[in-house]
């Protein structure tokens, strides 16, 4: 039977429910300054210079910092906030409803039938749910190879990060006595998680990519079923042996796909983000673990008696081989850890690399870039002779942003090799990871996490680190021993093409300054309280948006100036301690998280969007999505904030920031992309009406939303949505 009104099941567990840094880093200065000499914090150093870079377009352009075009303004009028189940964009603009979630990927797949009737094994082929982080990959006019440049036909490689379990069965997840007893609907769940790859094409209206052909021989699913294969240092590791792979070369499956980022070599990165709460461990496995690895566990939040999302284990198969589902718990059950799954946990947490262009390839999961909640993977300017740089955050409250340089320096010959992943295994499985310290001053350092120095050996007081792979595996247990600067939850990132400058989003924080959570800090300054109703919300309610720019504008260097771009807050706020920023009606938001400048390609290249995943503010608006001029560190000033200094941006005045889009009902804003000329915005609806209770699953009229059908009647779902302006412009401009 089906218990929807009181489920036994553990309750999904998301980003800022759970906060694992328990270090006390304020007193990063002093850490630094006994253990790590200048030399040391400067380990690194610069590729060769060179006269040109390599944009996302695969055009050869000039590195060196360049200003927005002339005259470069927002043309559209803001849109008003809303809690309409609707998605509202400026007069002007069409919105078109692409690949909602369980649409059909090949010509075999039945058409989604809207009831949740539709099998488990058929998710393999329709796209999945939860859409998030995207990129366009252009194809020539007839298919038959790459084009980045072409924006009239393309693959969209898109995550799938997460499921609204209720609505994607018939009668909700069937449980008995707290157990999954249908197998079938497991194996759907799984299967909607992951990446979709579908090529699009031009709609029969107009000449743009806004429709999807489901007779591509492109079109494929990677789900967390998919065999992967291990890459760079730690492959082979002991700590990655498992039952599916005893020599710990291999995995089954990628998990909570969130944020994204691209090569120049045109292949897609998927980073795997809350992936630690889909395992299980029994309330006594730390008996049969090393205080190591208990440490090492409990630090990613897989602590003894984790029940594991969903309870995916508590299916039995029918047949005793299959371990699809055993496969999820972390429990020590056999003698060795090749008669189970106790290490399944380190084979996730990585990038992963996929060839969209090729649907036969394996994809690989790139261990030298490390493992942790990763975000996302946006890359700084590509510049031939010069390392590749990837930026990354950890999305959890208190952890760090971490940034990746490749050993290799960019050759352009490698850029047209059609064996994508071996051009990857050069760039992507070599490399320094480095972790972010926000200095006082408003200066910051890279400090390089690498075993042997910086104490990171096996006399760390933290964790007894063995070898480079240990680092890479526990990285976040690296970046606390050398004192990075905790931060309120580092999300998507984005470089500005122009001149290189770096932005973060730090959503938001319960815990800043509150209790035993971590003080404020003069990159974290505020810490304050919100009424939303009748509850009264503390900490960094709103969040906001840090940006740096490295020393020389030169990606690879291990020193940066930085400031806050702009802090989320209602109009109304103190102008003094919230509402910092100085936002209008036209542009409030809470809770930053989607980041991304307009490709290099056109005119909007040095434009910000700004996506918000927000519940602070859900009573006065549905989530949005903002366009921005961004300035440039150093526009603003010096100011204090409840005694703590900081730096800070220029205001946000209407002409500079403005309200682009509000979604529908109990939306997340997140992924975006366009096609090369700038004259399709590719958007993400994720979630609306995932507050439904499950118990009203069968009452219709109750549903929180029902985007994108908008009747009253159907199920939600996640799709991407495909903008134009009606003049055929360039968006925003």
């Amino acid at each position: 039977m089906n218990d929807l009104s009181n489920s036994p099941l553990p309750a999904h567990r998301h980003d800022d429910d759970v906060c694992t840094n328990e270090t006390n880093n304020p007193t990063l200065q002093s850490m630094v300054e006994a253990r790590l000499s200048r030399r040391e914090v400067l380990v690194g150093g610069l590729g060769a210079a060179a006269a040109f870079t390599v944009g996302s377009s695969g055009l050869l352009a000039s590195p060196e910092a360049q200003a927005l075009p002339s005259g470069f303004s927002l043309s559209f009028n803001p849109v008003a906030k809303s809690l309409a189940d609707v998605v509202t964009v400026p007069e002007g603009y069409t919105v078109t409803v692409l690949s909602p979630l369980g649409e059909a990927l090949n010509t075999s797949t039945p058409a989604w039938a809207g009831d949740g009737s539709e099998t488990g094994d058929s998710y393999a082929f329709r796209a999945g749910d939860h859409h998030d982080g995207m990129y366009y990959f252009g194809l020539s006019s007839d298919g038959s190879r790459p084009d980045p440049s072409n924006s009239r036909r393309g693959l969209l490689c898109r995550n799938h990060e997460n499921i609204t379990q209720p609505f994607l069965h018939a009668n909700g997840a069937t449980v008995v006595g707290g157990v999954r007893t249908v197998a079938d609907e497991v194996v759907k769940e799984m299967n909607a998680h992951g990446v979709s790859v579908v090529e699009l094409v031009a709609g029969p209206s107009r000449a743009v990519p806004v429709a999807t052909n489901a007779s591509s021989r492109f079109n494929r699913r990677i789900t967390s079923l998919t065999d992967i294969e291990m890459s760079g240092p730690v492959r082979g590791d002991a700590q990655l042996v498992t039952r599916y792979s005893p020599d710990g070369t291999r995995t089954r499956g990628t998990i909570n796909n969130c944020a994204n980022g691209f090569t120049p070599w045109g292949t897609y990165l998927t980073c795997e983000e809350n992936w630690a709460f889909y395992f299980r461990r029994s309330g006594t496995d730390n008996a049969n673990r090393s205080a190591a690895e208990v440490t090492a566990l409990n630090r990613y939040g897989i602590t003894q008696g984790s029940a594991g999302n969903y309870g995916w284990t508590t299916v039995v198969p029918s047949d005793p081989s299959d371990t699809r589902f055993s496969r999820w718990d972390a429990t020590v059950t056999g003698s060795t850890a090749a008669d189970d799954f106790r290490n399944a946990p380190n084979t996730f947490g990585w990038v992963v690399e996929i060839d969209p262009y090729n649907p036969q390839s394996t994809p690989r999961k790139r261990t030298a870039m490390a493992r942790f909640f990763h975000e996302g993977a946006w890359p700084a300017n590509f510049v031939v002779g010069r390392p590749l740089v990837y930026y990354m955050g950890c999305d959890s409250r208190g952890e760090y942003i971490y940034k990746f340089v490749s050993k290799a320096l960019l050759d352009p010959r490698d850029l047209n090799n059609t064996d994508r992943l071996a051009v990857g295994d050069k760039y992507l499985d070599n490399g320094t990871l480095y972790v972010a310290r926000f200095d006082a001053d408003g200066s910051g350092n890279w400090v390089p996490l690498q075993f042997g120095i910086n104490g990171l050996d096996a006399n760390n007081a933290i964790y007894p680190f063995s070898s480079e792979a240990d680092v890479l595996l526990h990285a976040r247990l690296a970046a606390d021993s050398v004192g990075a600067t905790k931060m309120d939850r580092p999300e998507w990132g984005a470089v500005n093409r122009l001149n290189g400058e770096v932005y973060f989003t730090l959503t938001n924080n319960s815990a800043r300054g509150v209790g035993t959570g971590p003080a404020v800090d003069a990159a974290n300054p505020r810490s304050y309280a919100d009424q939303k109703g009748a509850t009264t919300q503390r900490g960094n309610v709103n969040g906001h948006i840090i940006r740096f720019r490295e020393a020389g504008n030169r990606s690879a260097a291990t020193t940066f100036k930085w400031d806050i771009f702009g802090f989320g807050a209602q109009a109304d706020a103190d102008p003094a301690t919230v509402n910092v920023s100085g936002l209008t009606d036209v542009n409030d938001l809470s809770s930053p998280d989607g980041l991304w400048f307009g490709r290099d390609s056109n005119a909007s290249n040095g434009l910000l969007w700004i996506q918000t995943d927000d519940g602070a503010y859900t009573d006065v608006t549905n989530c949005m999505l903002l366009a921005a001029v961004p300035g440039s560190v150093g526009d603003g000033g010096v100011t204090t904030i409840n005694g703590q200094t900081t730096y800070v941006g220029a205001k946000a005045s209407a002409s500079r920031m403005r309200r682009f889009l509000v979604g529908p009902k109990g939306c997340e804003l997140t992924g975006l992309d366009s096609t090369p000329d700038g004259r399709v915005l590719f958007v993400n609806i994720q979630h609306p009406g995932e507050n439904t209770p499950s118990a009203l699953l069968g009452n219709p009229a109750a549903y929180e939303s029902h985007w994108p059908a908008n009747d009253g009647i159907s199920r939600p779902r996640s799709a991407t949505l495909a903008i134009v302006k009606n003049d055929f412009g360039v968006i925003g401009l």
